[in-house]
């Protein structure tokens, strides 16, 4: 069985853990990572060789690896930076 849970919007993405049931009793992690919309939509699917002993285990997997590919290609840009000669004390 496939469960999609816990879909993460980040900025133009959309990154959704998909978690497989195996024959064992563990559990295999994919994610996709969409962007776009309509015909211009592209969706990219990462499938991952570690099972894993829980389902949440594999969802964790899963989002830290989507997170993570999301990360590398827009690091986060500071929300706030203190205007010239003022200083966080």
């Amino acid at each position: 069985m496939d469960i999609v849970q816990h879909n993460i919007a980040v900025g133009k993405y959309l990154v959704s853990p998909l978690i497989h049931s195996q024959d064992d009793g563990r559990f295999a992690a994919s994610v996709s990572i969409r962007s776009g919309r309509g015909s211009g939509m592209h969706d990219r699917v990462m499938r991952f060789t570690p099972r894993f002993a829980s389902h949440a285990a594999a969802v964790r997997y899963a989002v830290d690896q989507g997170l993570g590919w999301v990360s590398e290609r827009h690091p986060a840009r500071p929300t706030h930076q203190p205007a010239p000669g003022h200083f966080a004390s």
